[in-house]
């Protein structure tokens, strides 16, 4: 398999959650459902005396993740089938491109992609990083990629359910997933629906 098939490969494979990920974004910015809008760690401290995951974190987010990526998947299952780009989704290497299907991979995909950003919140609460900022100094590069790959590591590992693949292109998988990520974050920034490049 060449380089440009890989990419095409990844990126059809998860073109879904890419535009998902995009609109739950926007979706946490709107006035509805202002029930979920509430941390997901309650307020509460870890035992250091640090938020647990900090005020970003919220049950709003965090299903809107997985319901925004059922209806990006299946919208895609559907333009993959008329386009005909089935053979670059390796969500369908063994599995048929259906509605039911789309709706239960785009559920465990956008669950891997809430739950896996959560270590890393935690992780930043522990070293002092307030939600939404990023680390300054030495290590902002490092914390910068890491903060876009979290989520990637989700997704890429739920599509290991349904198409295993080998480790290193599960790992190169993350590295595209994660530069990728940073370039939408740049676009949303510039376009002002995001407080933050980084």
């Amino acid at each position: 398999m060449n380089i440009l098939r890989i990419l095409a490969t990844m990126y059809v494979t998860l073109m879904g959650p890419v535009v998902a990920g995009i609109i739950n974004s926007l979706w946490c910015k709107l006035k509805v459902m202002k029930k979920l809008q509430i941390p997901m760690d309650g307020g509460k401290n870890f035992k250091d005396g640090k938020r647990i995951f900090g005020d970003h974190k919220t049950w709003k987010g965090f299903i809107g993740y997985i319901l925004w990526n059922m209806v990006c998947m299946v919208l895609w299952g559907f333009v993959c089938k008329a386009a005909d780009l089935e053979s670059y989704n390796m969500l369908y290497t063994n599995y048929e491109n259906t509605f039911v299907f789309n709706l239960i991979a785009g559920a465990l995909v956008g669950f891997g992609y809430a739950l896996f950003e959560l270590p890393n919140s935690f992780l930043k609460r522990r070293i002092g990083i307030e939600p939404g900022k990023s680390m300054n100094g030495a290590l902002k590069a490092f914390f910068v990629f890491f903060d876009q790959a979290d989520s990637v590591f989700g997704c890429v590992l739920a599509v290991c359910i349904f198409t295993p693949m080998p480790v290193w292109f599960y790992f190169l998988y993350v590295v595209v997933g994660a530069v990728t990520h940073i370039i939408i974050n740049m676009l949303l920034y510039f376009c002002k629906l995001r407080g933050n490049m980084f």
